[in-house]
C-alpha cells in the first residue's frame, strides 16, 4: 500500500515538475503597470471634466468631483469609522465564499463524475442561477429576519453558482490519462481523490473563487441595506441620507479600490497554485 501510494506521488511530482513557468520579461510588466496607470489617470480626467461640464447646469454636481471625494477620505476615517466599515464588509464576503465553498465544491464535483446527476439537476440549477440573487432579499428579510443572517444567505446564493459550474467543468475536462495512471497504481477512491481529482481541478475551482468574488463584492453593497448597522452597504445609504455627497462618492471609490484589490489578489493566488499542480502552465 505504501509503495503504491509513493510510486503515484513520485510521478505525479515529476509530471508537476515538468510544468515550467515561463518568466514574465520585467520591461513587459512595468510596461503593463504604466498603461494601467494611464488609463487610470484617463478615467479621473474624464470624471473631473464631466462634473465640470455638470457643474455649469447643477451646483450639486460639483459634490461630486474627485478632489471633493478625497478631501472627504480623512473624515470618513476618523468620524464615520470607515475601517470598520470595511472590515465588517470583508468579514461577510469571506462568510458567504465559505459557505458557497462548501456547498458548491462538493455538488460541482458530485455533478461532474456523474452524469445521471447532472442530466437531472442541470435543469433546475440553470433555472434557479438565472434569478437575481436580490429577488430573494424580501424572503431572505422573512425568513432568517433582518441582520447578518440575510446577508450571509444572499451573498452564498451569488457565490455559489460560478463554483458548482467552475468545479463540474474541471472534472468533466479532467485528463483521462491521470485518471489511467492512479487506477493502473491501483489506487484507493481516497489516494485518487486527493492525488488525481483535487491537483487536477484545482484551477477551475480557482477560477470559480476569482468569479465569486466579483458576484459577491456586486451583492454585497445592496445586501447590506437589509437593516445591518455596519458596512459599505450601510455607509452608502447613511451619507445619502445626511446629504454629504462628497462623502457618498468617497464611499464609491473605496468601494472600487477593495474590489479591485481583492480581484487581484484572487488572480495572483490562482496563477500561483495552478502553476504548482498537475496540469499548470507549461
Amino acid at each position: 500500500m505504501h509503495a503504491r501510494r509513493r510510486s503515484l506521488s513520485s510521478v505525479l511530482v515529476r509530471e508537476t515538475s515538468a510544468a515550467a513557468r515561463r518568466p514574465v520579461p520585467a520591461s513587459a510588466h512595468w510596461r503593463s503597470i504604466m498603461l494601467g496607470g494611464a488609463g487610470l489617470a484617463a478615467a479621473l480626467a474624464l470624471w473631473w471634466l464631466a462634473v465640470t461640464l455638470l457643474a455649469g447646469h447643477n451646483a450639486m454636481a460639483a459634490q461630486f468631483a474627485p478632489q471633493r471625494a478625497f478631501e472627504a477620505l480623512p473624515s470618513l476615517v476618523a468620524e464615520d469609522q470607515l475601517l470598520v466599515h470595511v472590515a465588517t464588509s470583508l468579514r461577510r464576503i469571506a462568510v458567504g465564499l465559505a459557505w458557497a465553498l462548501v456547498v458548491g465544491v462538493p455538488l460541482g464535483f458530485a455533478i461532474g463524475r456523474l452524469r445521471w446527476l447532472e442530466r437531472t439537476l442541470s435543469p433546475t440549477l440553470q433555472f434557479l442561477r438565472m434569478i437575481s440573487p436580490l429577488s430573494w432579499m424580501p424572503l431572505a428579510v422573512m425568513s432568517l429576519g433582518v441582520g447578518d443572517r440575510a446577508v450571509y444567505f444572499l451573498l452564498a446564493f451569488a457565490a455559489v453558482w460560478p463554483l458548482v459550474m467552475s468545479t463540474a467543468s474541471g472534472v468533466a475536462h479532467l485528463d483521462r490519462r491521470w485518471v489511467q495512471l492512479g487506477e493502473s497504481l491501483a489506487a484507493t477512491r481516497a489516494e485518487m481523490l486527493w492525488h488525481i481529482y483535487v491537483p487536477g481541478i484545482a484551477a477551475h475551482v480557482l477560477t470559480g473563487v476569482r468569479l465569486a468574488i466579483g458576484i459577491l463584492w456586486i451583492v454585497l453593497v445592496p445586501a447590506e441595506m437589509l437593516g445591518v448597522s455596519a458596512g459599505l452597504g450601510y455607509l452608502i445609504l447613511d451619507t445619502r441620507d445626511r446629504l454629504a455627497y462628497s462623502e457618498l462618492t468617497a464611499v464609491i471609490l473605496v468601494i472600487g479600490v477593495l474590489g479591485f484589490l481583492l480581484d487581484l489578489a484572487a488572480r495572483a493566488v490562482a496563477a500561483r497554485l495552478s502553476s504548482d499542480m498537475p496540469g499548470g502552465d507549461r
